[in-house]
C-alpha cells in the first residue's frame, strides 16, 4: 500500500490530465454560476457520481471542494484531487462522522466556497439523491446548482455507478440548470420533494447533454464524409 499509492495516483493524474487536453468541452449555462461566485456566493454544484471526470478535471486549480471519504479508495481520490487543486473535507460513512464533515463544510460555503458533489455517492443507488445535499443546502442557505455532463467516445466502467472515462479526442457536453434553494425551515416532506427535484434536473440536464454529444459527433461525422473524394 505504501508504494502503490502514488505510482496509482501518479499514473490516474497522467492518464486524466493528457485526456482531458485532449477533449472538446462545450459548457452551457454557466454564466449566473459564476455571477453568483464573484459576488461571494457559496454554491453547491451537483452532478452524478458517474460524471464526475469532467469536474475534476476542468476545475483544476479553482480551489473548489469536495467531500472524500476516510476509506482506502478515499486516499487515491484524496490524492488525485489535491494534485488538481482541490480542497477536500474528508468523512467516514458513519454517522457522526459524516455529521462532523458536513459542519465543517457548511462553515466554508458560509464563506463563500465552492463544493461539487455528487449527491448520489459515495455508494449509490445511482441517480438517488441522500439527505446530505438538502441538509449542506438547508443550513448554509447557498444554492443547489445541478448540471448534466456527457462525453463521447467513451467508455463506461462496470462500476455501481457506471463511471465515464472519456476517450482521447472526446468531445463534451456540460449544461447548468437553474439553482435550486432549500428553505432553512423545509419540512421532512418538503425535502423528500427538493430530492426529486434535484434528481429530476440532474436527470434531465443529462439527457439533453447526451443528445448533443450525439448531434455533433453526427455533424463532425457528416463534414468528415463531405471531405472524403467521390
Amino acid at each position: 500500500m505504501r508504494f502503490k499509492l502514488p505510482i496509482i495516483t501518479f499514473l490516474v493524474y497522467w492518464y486524466t490530465r493528457c485526456t482531458a487536453a485532449t477533449l472538446r468541452l462545450r459548457v452551457i449555462g454557466e454564466d449566473p454560476v459564476t455571477a453568483l461566485q464573484k459576488a461571494g456566493q457559496g454554491v453547491i454544484l451537483v452532478t452524478w457520481h458517474g460524471r464526475t471526470f469532467l469536474p475534476i478535471t476542468r476545475f483544476r486549480g479553482r480551489g473548489y471542494w469536495a467531500f472524500i471519504s476516510t476509506s482506502r479508495d478515499g486516499e487515491y481520490q484524496d490524492r488525485i484531487f489535491r494534485r488538481y487543486g482541490w480542497q477536500t473535507v474528508r468523512g467516514s460513512t458513519s454517522a457522526r462522522g459524516a455529521v462532523q464533515s458536513a459542519l465543517t463544510m457548511i462553515k466554508h460555503l458560509k464563506a463563500g466556497a465552492t463544493l461539487a458533489h455528487t449527491p448520489d455517492g459515495p455508494r449509490g443507488p445511482r441517480g438517488q439523491v441522500h439527505a446530505g445535499a438538502i441538509f449542506l443546502a438547508q443550513k448554509s442557505g447557498c444554492p443547489i446548482i445541478p448540471a448534466g455532463i456527457s462525453a463521447a467516445p467513451r467508455w463506461q466502467l462496470s462500476t455501481w455507478d457506471r463511471y465515464l472515462v472519456p476517450k482521447m479526442f472526446a468531445r463534451g457536453v456540460w449544461i447548468y440548470g437553474e439553482p435550486i434553494t432549500i428553505p432553512p425551515n423545509a419540512s421532512p416532506e418538503e425535502q423528500r420533494e427538493a430530492a426529486l427535484r434535484i434528481g429530476a434536473a440532474i436527470d434531465a440536464l443529462e439527457e439533453e447533454a447526451e443528445r448533443q454529444v450525439r448531434a455533433w459527433r453526427g455533424a463532425r461525422a457528416q463534414d468528415v464524409g463531405a471531405c472524403r473524394p467521390a
